[in-house]
């Protein structure tokens, strides 16, 4: 068990902006940072950081929580796993817990597979800068690419020998196990860098190839791409790392981990296909640029983009190959809400090559000459296809809308409605009209299917528990409301002191002692875990409810505090202890006239089938009780201002 004493170390030592900020670009909002939630997908930014109270919160999905938590979902690990990484990043010792058989073997799982990435990525550098195999053919294929020593060792690529299965024998003479190092495709375990003949023989998966490793966004080791270097028949020029639980080739964009920093830093992030090209531009100045790896573009990928930035520059070879994939993806960017650029190299170029032959300046001024957006690329490139044929210009026509239908800013798509009605020879409202039916259309489709929004699978396919994000409350609002404006007040001031007939009491004593004399119900078990817990520490010196609230081990109670004093959600506005006091009374009066009207609800109802059963003894009952509690509500609304109901 890590002791307590540790966390509240960590807690104050973690600033919630320097761990958000590893992860998503953050800008400046008063006194708050907002960005892009990393745990849903959103076009507007509704993730808000509280460096004041140490915490974050989501207003679209619902995540919250401070920087432990943070780190738990983010990197889809354990308390343990997060609070040793905030640990290491803040100089903190950290000791373990113990945790469950299933918590320990999940753990230990996924750090075994780490670890042999982590040594797997040393051993294939250190085979290319010390052994003469490596330097004659690895690091003089790099050189030979142009090249400098500080960007090999910056990307840590890498060398497998040819021959043998050295990486296997050495593998398991350091004690790794063969389930670690080769991979099971149905459980994915094990990351294989090893593979297994039918045989059972071990042989390197990597054999004879350059290594380039696939970071995570923190730098962890998750995956390699070699590439061969001698042609051979029925081989690919190719070989990945195979999916297991800490990586899926659709949700990680090859240096992304080198250019996070560039990239929001110049709210720019430029796009490209290979490893070399990213590398090479890197080499070159540009160094906010990431790959897809060669495979089609995921939703997941760009939304690991967003992240950082709406903007993007897609560059490819501008061979017939180039241009196509260009169009590839271009209706997942728009719909994503970026402002999309495409570049086309001249025929024969890669972003490899022309970063070679031009310095970042040169580069830079040929992408700002060429570059054009994706609608404007697409319909000159449809026009030319479709030429004078009408059949071909009408699919042009409804490939183009279909594109900026799915745009989601309005102002963004009528710019693209009057620029592509110019340039088609269209009437703007025809257009326009085919857009809003599209649209109109898709949101049939939508409601129809009812699917949840999509959002990036992380490593292990686990998802960030998603929470429905509560209305605004009011008194009125019922038991439910009542209760949540009661204990926001216990969490934001339940060590206020306040007066009660000439005696002192903090504010959480004196709501928490009412709702349990009159017997009133917590209409959730985290009011319940809150209140008990309240109970047991109020005592305690030094108890501010806030913080113990907000940085609480359960995770139900921690985002509960975290709701209650998020400002969108702040029922209570006054720091004033008087005026504490009164809406202390206020609210617990409030929530006993909630009670009473549901009582008697319930006992008009108990009378109406009373009466249709004939049952007249069960009426005698129920009317006895009926002055009483008519008696207390006109009480109640008297002390409340409100109108007695005279029955």
């Amino acid at each position: 068990m890590i002791p307590r004493e540790t966390i509240d170390r960590i807690h104050a030592a973690a600033k919630i902006e320097e761990v958000v900020s590893d992860y998503v670009t953050l800008r400046k909002r008063g006194a708050n940072l907002i960005g892009l939630c990393p745990f849903h997908n959103e076009k507007t930014g509704s993730f808000t950081v509280s460096p004041s109270k140490g915490i974050y919160k989501c207003f679209g999905c619902g995540a919250s929580g401070h920087a432990i938590k943070f780190i738990m979902e983010i990197e889809q690990c354990s308390f343990v796993e997060a609070v040793k990484q905030l640990g290491k990043k803040y100089h903190i010792e950290v000791e373990e817990r113990e945790m469950t058989a299933e918590e320990q073997q999940r753990q230990d799982n996924r750090e075994s597979m780490f670890v042999v990435n982590d040594f797997a990525n040393k051993w294939f550098q250190q085979q290319l800068w010390d052994t003469q195999e490596g330097q004659a053919i690895g690091l003089s294929y790099f050189r030979e690419r142009g090249l400098r020593d500080d960007i090999i060792r910056k990307y840590q690529l890498g060398y497998s020998p040819e021959k043998g299965n050295p990486l296997a024998k050495e593998l398991q003479k350091q004690g790794f196990k063969e389930e670690f190092i080769t991979n099971n495709v149905d459980t994915k375990i094990g990351v294989g860098v090893v593979g297994k003949s039918e045989d059972g023989r071990l042989y390197d998966r990597f054999r004879d190839r350059v290594i380039f490793p696939i970071f995570t966004v923190s730098g962890k080791p998750v995956a390699f791409a070699g590439r061969i270097l001698k042609k051979k028949d029925n081989v690919g020029k190719y070989v990945n790392s195979p999916d297991s639980i800490i990586y899926s080739k659709t949700n990680e964009l090859y240096g992304l981990f080198q250019a996070k920093q560039s990239i929001a830093r110049a709210d720019m992030c430029y796009l490209v296909e290979g490893q070399m090209d990213v590398i090479s531009m890197h080499q070159s100045g540009i160094e906010n640029v990431v790959a897809s790896g060669g495979t089609a573009l995921t939703k997941p990928q760009i939304w690991l983009i967003k992240r950082f930035t709406s903007n993007i520059t897609v560059l490819y070879d501008g061979d017939a190959a180039g241009i196509h994939a260009a169009l590839r993806g271009i209706d997942m960017f728009l719909e994503a809400g970026f402002n999309v650029k495409v570049v086309l190299l001249p025929d024969g170029e890669d972003p490899d090559s022309f970063a070679q032959s031009h310095d970042s300046t040169e580069f830079i001024r040929y992408i700002e000459e060429h570059q054009t957006d994706f609608i404007r690329f697409k319909s000159a490139l449809l026009s030319k296809a479709a030429g004078d044929d009408p059949f071909k210009r009408a699919e042009l026509i409804k490939d183009i809308t279909a594109s900026i239908a799915i745009i989601p800013d309005i102002i963004t798509r009528q710019v693209y409605i009057k620029d592509s009605a110019e340039r088609l020879h269209m009437s703007e409202q025809v257009l326009t009209k085919e857009v809003i039916n599209l649209r109109k259309k898709k949101m049939a489709e939508a409601a129809k299917e009812e699917k949840p929004v999509e959002a990036p699978v992380r490593q292990d396919d686990v998802q960030p528990e998603k929470r429905s994000v509560p209305d605004a409350v009011e008194p009125q609002n019922g038991l439910a409301a009542n209760y949540y404006n009661l204990m926001q007040l216990v969490v934001r001031y339940g060590e206020r002191p306040i007066e009660v007939d000439g005696e002192m009491y903090t504010i959480g004593e004196v709501i928490i002692w009412t709702l349990e004399n009159d017997e009133i119900q917590p209409p959730v078990p985290v009011y319940q875990t809150m209140m008990d817990e309240y109970k047991a520490h109020c005592k305690d010196e030094g108890f501010k409810a806030e913080h113990f609230f907000t940085f609480h081990p359960d995770p139900a109670v921690s985002s509960m505090a975290i709701d209650m004093i998020a400002e969108r959600y702040q029922f209570v506005k006054t720091e004033n202890d008087v005026r504490l006091g009164e809406l202390v009374t206020q609210l617990l009066f409030e929530i006993k006239l909630t009670v009473v009207n549901t009582q008697i609800a319930d006992l008009e109802q108990g009378l109406k089938d009373a009466q249709e059963k004939g049952d007249v003894q069960r009426q005698f009952e129920l009317l006895k009780h009926q002055p009483e509690l008519l008696a207390m509500r006109n009480e109640l609304c008297k002390v409340l201002g409100n109108r007695v109901i005279n029955v």
